[in-house]
């Protein structure tokens, strides 16, 4: 869901089951997973699986983020969106967003829909039938959230499951703007005398510290006081020893059942 600077600014089945032969290989990379990975951000997000039906959603979800929307919950007030609507204007210039940036650049850092307003959500959904601004989300999502996720990961030494949990932290939480963020959520992990397994650290342990420490950031903001997307899918995830997401996956997220078969 967010970031809170420039810089860190559906298919049901995959098809085979990872077998334990090629579980050291797998990473959040291969597109089966990734695929994966993407469904299970929906279920928390969009509460539901199908990702690709949401490039055209937008709302304010009253989280003193403005709106958010898109397939990783794009944010008006944390300059993610704005560096998304940029894009899409230097890929396809007249699009029907454009006419936004100088609101967007406006709004940044706040709540507001100050020149957004009453059209935006309308010209969003109507941009978002838009092959281009599709690949425009995938390609910031990927740049902002998904690939620096996977690349700290890997350097920790975790495997899928512990690649998604850093990119679902990222996805909510952001990096490189504060104590609340990725960053400080790993610093408080290891804070806590985990450690990953690049530096000597048991898997599992050090994934159950990420996520407590995840949890106690949460809670410090009133929008994210429901973890349940923590306790009873990641959580449960890594207590069924799925570190490399092997289905089935069975989850709650707020209170919605879910199944990857």
């Amino acid at each position: 869901m967010k970031t809170f600077t420039r810089l860190a600014a559906t298919v049901l089945c995959a098809a085979a089951l990872i077998t334990p032969g090629t579980a050291q290989a797998a990473d959040l990379n291969d597109p089966q997973l990734k695929d994966i990975a993407m469904q299970l951000v929906s279920s928390a997000e969009n509460s539901s699986l199908d990702w690709r039906a949401q490039f055209g959603y937008i709302e304010d979800i009253d989280d003193g983020r403005g709106y958010t929307a898109g397939i990783i919950g794009f944010c008006s007030g944390t300059g993610d969106m704005l560096d998304l609507v940029h894009l899409y204007r230097d890929w396809k210039p007249g699009n029907v967003l454009e006419k936004y940036l100088p609101a967007l650049e406006r709004v940044n850092g706040s709540p507001s829909h100050d020149g957004l307003d009453p059209n935006f959500q309308r010209d969003w959904e109507t941009a978002a039938q838009d092959g281009t601004f599709q690949a425009a989300q995938e390609h910031e999502r990927d740049r902002v959230y998904f690939d620096p996720a996977v690349s700290r990961a890997k350097q920790d030494g975790v495997q899928a499951l512990g690649q998604f949990i850093y990119y679902d932290a990222i996805v909510m939480h952001g990096d490189g703007w504060g104590d609340l963020d990725f960053s400080g959520i790993r610093q408080r992990a290891l804070n806590s005398g985990a450690r990953p397994p690049a530096q000597g650290g048991d898997e599992v342990r050090w994934l159950h510290a990420f996520l407590d420490a995840r949890v106690w950031t949460m809670k410090q903001e009133p929008a994210h006081e429901d973890t349940s997307r923590v306790d009873t899918a990641q959580r449960r995830f890594l207590n069924e020893g799925k570190l490399n997401l092997e289905r089935p996956l069975q989850w709650h997220v707020y209170g919605q059942y879910f199944e990857i078969s």
